[in-house]
């Protein structure tokens, strides 16, 4: 029997697909992710999730449903006893499952749970905290920079590091790959928190980005047309006083810390090298959603906008070695359910259960072949759901000040601004409906930047006509999932009155047993009728 895959999942937290040099931002560093997928893996350029933050997205990824299936579209429902994911997937099927506490993936109020899916569940926090912002009293409550979620340059400790809670993660990691605990193949899930907000990263990394090569911020005063949640959420940050030069120091240190992230994906598969195991390991390298930084005068992100800078996320693949590659970058429509698809494959595993996620290995083999026609995307609520904290669990009178993520949060209480919404995006257009507010519709031919709405444009229509009628067909498709296993119609006892008038009683106890060993109501019907005829034959 040969040796199974390794699987190695390095998940960063709301990172977008422009913040990798190959894939179009000058300003970017990112040198091993590009070395890595111009020589042995393929970067997929149009990539999507399908939400945008991070549970409903994990939820959706890690088992290959879409997050309306079975409700996993909110920050408030997590995967439950009895819902089945990658992870278990794996460890049933012999994998040692090393994941770290992060993984906003498994509901924390069952006891063993989250647990239950790893043979380690690495918790961290065993060392010290790291320093802060050098200048902190910038961002007080009452100072212009605190709704914007910016920080800046972070102290250095004694030691002239930075080391934060990512930092323990990856050391950690690379211990168990030097480290292993047995001859199991590894599956590790490395969940980060950079470059999620707040915008805060060390030297070398925040002086690193030229501030002069960022591409132009997409502007609000461009836009016409857009969601009302952006309108809420720009009201309340208030950010209107931010200057272009401070906007800058904002998206450089975002590329800062994505600049990190690639120093320390490099670490890991430098360690997988050492372990010997590189060549036997598929390593899959993606974010959960991305992040606004600055487009639209936003930051941080939005549950219910779709815009490309949230929804498109770098996807990088390389297959163990025994798989053709054909390296570089792929412009094939991509889902991140197609990296659950991806990895069973690899694993060599057949799920006992639906899942509507394609296997990308022959993109991985041809980067040249389509995929997908359209990808989708889901967010919001519906009236009098709860998404996350927006109003009444925090205080009777809502959050107040001192809560960074007030703005949104304030937002997310209007039911019309975060109303449930869903994405259709195909090779040229993207369709977004939505169930209270207005529609949007965006030719991304003409306008990348998303900036202006025609959903109101009559020689759109018949564009818009596709795209609806591609959205239900797609949602006709994927709106339940049955179950693979048998369900009995009637209890033993029912079935056996139902063939107890003509069945010799003697066989009673052998009709019940095949009944409950899952024998189907015709099947003992024709057993008894041939025990009866035996009997009356002797």
């Amino acid at each position: 029997m040969s040796k199974k895959t390794n699987i190695l999942i390095f998940n960063p937290d709301e990172m977008r697909s422009d913040s990798l040099t190959h894939l179009g931002n000058p300003a970017a560093i990112t040198p091993f992710l590009d070395r890595f997928a111009n020589t042995e893996a393929v970067s997929f350029r149009n990539a999507y999730c399908q939400n945008p933050v991070c549970v409903p997205s994990r939820c959706s990824f890690f088992t290959g449903l879409y997050p309306h299936v079975k409700g996993h579209r909110t920050m408030a429902y997590l995967l439950h006893p009895g819902e089945k994911s990658l992870f278990q997937e794996l460890k049933d099927e012999g994998y040692y499952v090393w994941m770290n506490g992060r993984n906003d993936l498994y509901a924390g109020q069952f006891d063993g749970w989250a647990e239950s899916h790893a043979d380690e569940l690495f918790l961290g926090g065993n060392v010290k905290k790291a320093p802060g912002p050098e200048n902190a009293e910038l961002h007080a409550a009452d100072k212009k920079y605190f709704y914007s979620h910016y920080e800046g340059r972070l102290k250095l400790d004694e030691n002239g590091k930075n080391y934060s809670r990512d930092d323990e993660i990856v050391d950690a990691a690379i211990d168990r790959i030097l480290h292993p605990v047995d001859d199991r193949p590894l599956c590790m899930f490395l969940g980060l928190n950079n470059p999620h907000t707040p915008y805060a990263i060390e030297e070398p990394y925040f002086s690193a980005i030229d501030r002069s090569k960022l591409p132009h911020r997409i502007l609000p005063e461009e836009c016409c047309g857009k969601p009302k949640m952006q309108e809420l959420i720009r009201a309340y940050q208030s950010l209107q006083d931010f200057t272009e030069q401070e906007w800058d120091e904002l998206r450089a240190t975002y590329l800062g810390m994505c600049m990190k992230i690639d120093y320390q994906f490099k670490r890991i598969c430098d360690a997988l090298k050492e372990a010997g195991i590189y060549d036997d390991t598929a390593i899959f390298f993606f974010s959960d959603h991305g992040d606004f930084t600055g487009d639209y005068g936003l930051t941080e992100k939005a549950q219910n906008c779709f815009e490309d800078c949230l929804t498109k996320v770098p996807l990088l693949i390389k297959p163990p070695k025994n798989i053709p590659t054909d390296p570089g970058v792929s412009d094939s429509l991509v889902e991140l359910i197609d990296f659950y698809a991806t990895a069973v494959d690899f694993a060599g595993i057949n799920p006992n259960r639906t899942h509507f996620g394609k296997s990308l290995r022959p993109v991985l083999e041809n980067r040249s072949k389509k995929h997908r026609n359209h990808v989708f995307c889901e967010g919001g609520r519906m009236p009098g759901e709860t998404h996350c904290d927006e109003f009444h669990s925090v205080s009777p009178n809502g959050p107040g000040p001192n809560n960074p993520y007030r703005p949104k949060m304030l937002a997310q209480t209007d039911d019309e601004a975060h109303a449930k919404a869903t994405m259709i995006r195909g090779e040229r257009f993207k369709y977004i409906s939505r169930s209270l507010g207005k529609d949007e519709l965006y030719d991304l031919e003409k306008d990348p930047g998303e900036t202006i709405n025609l959903i109101d444009d009559p020689s759109y229509t018949g564009e818009l006509i596709k795209l609806k009628e591609e959205m239900l067909r797609w949602y006709q498709a994927t709106c339940d999932i049955v179950p693979f296993e048998y369900d009995m119609r009637f209890t033993v006892d029912m079935l056996w009155a139902m063939v107890k008038s003509f069945c010799p009683p003697q066989f009673e106890q052998e009709v019940k047993a095949k009944i409950k060993n899952g024998a189907k109501m015709n099947e003992i019907i024709l057993y008894c009728r041939m025990l009866a005829a035996d009997t009356s034959e002797k």
